[in-house]
């Protein structure tokens, strides 16, 4: 079953194409943690370096925002005002209570939107103390997170949207000019596209799992997944429904590939955090080493034949960087087979790093 994910995700083979095509197919990639988000998408893209999906952002070609669960991802810049059209209403009324806290208002917000495009209209863009800076000085306290959430409100209503990156941070830019073409898809339509593409590019995944990914309710999920479930494949395992794509399906017959593979999976790939439940993957005894504590920070993993067994570091810098692998249990090392695999696999992040 991770095997079969990993060929939906363009994790196994030979990747899904452009910068862009990767992201669009992937529909959201998790992207919290920008230098791992760019690592996800180059895993998967074929050929790109680092530079090459820097400059992908920096052109606008993919666009980083909270499209669900109040979480950063990547997605198709023609899909981000359609997928917020959608979850937006519910973030809001999830995090009414801390807006209530720090005090904003509807009448804030409004205030904070027309400041914002006054600073950005014309093709401009500004960091977020520069954005911070313009609602204090419009009368909008920004300290105690409450900046953080007015910028977040005006993301997550269309009105801003993270631009042009500055170092691994990313200046701020008015939404309907960074992305001057839009999709425009009804609610029913938009979540019955969503969950195709989600188990597209994700399955065998449940709508469980898209529920929870996307944070739409289960009852939509089913409705959407009704009406697109002739495009997709049903599997049955261990008593639990997962749906996929049938090129993925074909391969039930054909063979799964990777049962060999060594991967050196980013923190917070989608190939783990994609789906509520990850037993398929990650043994539940192993759980804490990757999200030490349940501290919500995800290390970066190793994959072996579809299996996380380990996880890894980069040591050094430049010439000297290394990729070492930490297994979970210090006492046994990786069997000789998946050590040279994992030393490919270092060999070929380092090589991402440096073009």
């Amino acid at each position: 079953m991770g095997r079969l994910r990993l060929v939906s995700q363009g994790v196994q083979g030979e990747g899904l194409g452009s910068v862009p095509e990767t992201v669009r197919w992937m529909t959201a990639m998790q992207a919290q943690d920008l230098p791992a988000a760019l690592w996800a998408v180059g895993l998967r893209s074929s050929g790109a370096g680092l530079g090459s999906v820097r400059s992908a952002l920096d052109a606008g070609e993919i666009v980083r925002s909270w499209p669900m669960r109040g979480t950063l991802h990547l997605v198709a810049p023609e899909d981000l005002r359609w997928m917020l059209s959608i979850t937006t209403p519910r973030m809001i009324r999830g995090a009414a209570t801390r807006h209530r806290q720090l005090e904003i208002s509807e009448g804030d917000i409004k205030l904070c939107r027309d400041v914002a495009l006054e600073v950005l209209t014309g093709g401009k863009a500004a960091t977020r103390q520069e954005m911070f800076a313009a609602f204090e000085a419009a009368g909008q306290v920004t300290k105690e997170q409450r900046g953080v959430h007015l910028l977040g409100l005006l993301c997550q209503t269309a009105s801003i949207v993270l631009g042009p990156l500055a170092g691994n941070q990313q200046k701020f830019s008015a939404f309907d000019e960074w992305i001057p073409e839009s999709r425009s898809l009804e609610r029913e339509e938009g979540i019955a596209e969503w969950v195709l593409r989600y188990m597209r590019s994700h399955g065998p995944a449940t709508e469980r799992d898209f529920s929870w990914w996307s944070g739409i309710p289960l009852t939509e999920v089913r409705q959407g997944l009704r009406s697109v479930g002739s495009e997709l494949v049903k599997l049955e395992f261990e008593g639990t429904t997962y749906w996929l794509s049938p090129s993925t399906a074909e391969m039930l017959d054909a063979g799964v590939p990777g049962q060999r593979s060594v991967l050196a999976l980013p923190a917070f790939d989608e190939f783990l955090l994609g789906y509520t439940d990850r037993s398929l993957v990650l043994s539940p005894e192993h759980v804490d080493k990757i999200v030490p504590g349940g501290n919500g920070v995800f290390k970066k993993i190793i994959v072996s034949g579809g299996e996380v067994v380990g996880t890894w570091a980069l040591q050094g810098s430049g010439k000297a960087a290394a990729v070492v692998p930490v297994t979970f249990d210090e006492a046994k090392p990786l069997g000789s087979a998946t050590a040279a695999g994992f030393r490919k696999a270092g060999e070929r992040y380092l090589k991402f790093l440096s073009t």
